[in-house]
């Protein structure tokens, strides 16, 4: 890390190094850009898309190479990607389901990576055409800018393989059960903080959140 870059697992710690048991966390608003896609992730169309979202990231990182210098802006290290996933098909009830093994096809997610709180409105539709010019092929015009706040959300660190999840979620939902706490919505969210290239899989590092009431 560069001497005074900012770096989000320093100045975001409990966001994105939460502990591997489960706690209670209230997510404030963040901006971000975003896609929303559907089907197994192992595939070339999800794979367009994770890099359309690091290509928007990298354009806006990189505007003051540009000489464009916008108000607020301090570098950064580019924050890592996440996922908020559900089912195609109706999910049960109890979410039993998340134990359960899933088939891929049948996924829905919106992919996103945080950006930093300079990026106007203004600025991401600036980005957004600069990114399109330098990389036409990719499904740019598909890509939204958001500001989202989570709110209170149930967390912890899951470390292995995403086909292992289910034991994560197990402990979450025991914790809320014990707590008292109730899931606010089907979907839930995942932070990647590992490239799975480069990290064997029983120790890749992955944030997963639900929010609840």
């Amino acid at each position: 890390m560069e001497p005074g870059k900012l770096d989000y697992r320093k100045t975001d710690k409990r966001y994105y190094l939460p502990k591997t048991d489960p706690e209670v966390i209230i997510v404030p608003a963040f901006h971000f850009f975003a896609l929303e896609g559907e089907g197994d992730p192992n595939t070339e169309r999800f794979a367009r898309h994770v890099e359309t979202l690091y290509a928007l990231s990298y354009t806006l990182k990189m505007l003051p190479k540009s000489g464009v210098f916008p108000e607020g802006y301090s570098d950064y290290a580019v924050y890592p990607l996440e996922g908020v996933w559900s089912l195609k098909s109706e999910r049960r009830p109890d979410y039993s389901d998340l134990f359960l093994p899933i088939d891929k096809a049948n996924l829905t997610y919106r992919i996103m990576i945080r950006q930093p709180d300079f990026l106007t409105s203004d600025l991401a539709q600036d980005i957004l055409e600069r990114t399109k010019k330098k990389k036409p092929k990719l499904p740019i015009e598909n890509a939204e800018f958001e500001i989202y706040e989570e709110g209170r959300c149930v967390q912890m660190m899951h470390i292995g393989t995403y086909d292992e999840e289910s034991r994560s979620f197990a402990k979450m939902a025991e914790f809320c059960e014990s707590h008292g706490l109730v899931r606010r919505e089907r979907t839930h969210r995942e932070i990647y903080l590992s490239d799975p290239r480069k990290t064997p899989p029983e120790r890749m590092k992955t944030v997963l959140r639900w929010r609840i009431l």
